[in-house]
């Protein structure tokens, strides 16, 4: 059975194509998806398809599930990009480390591929207010 427990499943890569007025639309990547990844048409899709997988591989744990010492799902990881092949948003990329779920959100740190450095976030909500910042300054088409 894979080990689901391990640092490579605290990792998402966020590729976003498009960002048409305050629209994000792209892809993810997770190690657990069958594929290697997942398109989404908007931030809701993005949030709901991500959460739905966490829960489903039940890690990170969620903070409010009740917890057992169940097995874990079924399947092995899929086809997840390591550094040298991960792929790129045409409007940026973004890593995001996801620490725990707890109080109905996310908590972690976020980086930037093409912009400088990474930030912390203790929910959601900061997550997109990163993310959405980073996209509005990177040119034409955008809107803060």
């Amino acid at each position: 059975m894979p080990n689901y427990r391990g640092e490579a499943f605290r990792s998402l890569c966020l590729c976003v194509d498009s960002y048409d007025g305050g629209v994000w639309k792209g892809r993810f990547y997770y190690p657990a998806l069958e594929g290697g990844g997942r398109r989404f048409g908007s931030l809701p899709q993005f949030l709901t398809a991500a959460e739905a997988l966490f829960d489903d591989m039940r890690f990170p744990q969620s903070f409010t599930a009740k917890r057992s010492f169940s097995p874990l799902p079924e399947g092995g990881p899929g086809g997840a990009p390591g550094p040298e092949g991960r792929p790129k948003g045409r409007r940026g990329t973004f890593l995001i480390q996801l620490l725990f779920r707890q109080n109905a959100s996310w908590q972690g740190s976020v980086t930037w591929v093409e912009g400088s450095g990474g930030q912390s976030f203790r929910s959601v909500l900061e997550l997109i207010l990163l993310i959405d910042s980073a996209l509005g300054g990177c040119g034409e088409g955008s809107q803060a």
